[in-house]
């Protein structure tokens, strides 16, 4: 089970643990390479299926990458914590030399290669969020986070230790994604807008 696992299950339990009138504030709208990681899991919360249009279009090839995760929600760990299943294996092949463990880059690695655009100088995919970003920056499609910056549906949306992908920006700004590893399982989730390091343009 990865650190991302722990500490979604830390937040689940502790939500369904506290009264009603004692819910979690929203976290700060804003989010610096500084932030820890266990913070920036605290502000996301499990999404419902979308219920607004994205106002921003997909980049070109965006589309594509997109309609590859769409199809892998609710893809689950066999056993759940083990990091790995069946699919998840065909994940993992994507990447190379990558063994069992936090999936969430080669989830990523995996829907880029099935839309025909494989992260990578020659397409070998990564299996560390820290590998894509570093590779996003040397090939210019890396979109450090910042005031004024939004994401498109398709983007590669960048974490510390996690990454998944923009599947819309909702009226209110806040970003819908649709990330592996997240619960043990493909999932979708909403973050505010300004909790992602930044994003990786995808076409």
């Amino acid at each position: 089970m990865s650190i991302v696992d722990v500490l979604d299950r830390v937040a689940e339990l502790r939500s369904a643990l506290a009264p009603p009138a004692a819910a979690t504030p929203p976290a700060a709208a804003t989010a610096g390479a500084g932030t820890s990681f266990s913070t920036l899991l605290q502000s996301a919360g499990a999404a419902a299926p979308m219920t607004a249009a994205s106002t921003v279009p997909a980049g070109p090839g965006g589309a594509g990458l997109l309609a590859a995760v769409q199809r892998e929600v609710g893809v689950a760990e066999q056993p759940p914590g083990s990091n790995d299943s069946p699919r998840i294996a065909q994940y993992r092949q994507a990447t190379a030399g990558s063994g069992v463990g936090p999936w969430c880059a080669y989830f990523t690695s995996w829907a880029a290669r099935e839309a025909g655009m494989p992260l990578g100088e020659n397409g070998q995919g990564f299996g560390r969020v820290d590998d894509v970003y570093a590779w996003a920056q040397r090939a210019g499609r890396a979109v450090p986070n910042g005031p004024g910056v939004v994401p498109r549906p398709g983007d590669l949306i960048v974490w510390d230790e996690h990454i998944g992908v923009v599947e819309a920006v909702l009226p209110d700004g806040s970003v819908q994604t649709i990330e592996g590893n997240s619960s043990d399982q493909v999932s979708r989730r909403t973050h505010e807008a300004g909790s992602a390091l930044g994003y990786v343009r995808m076409g």
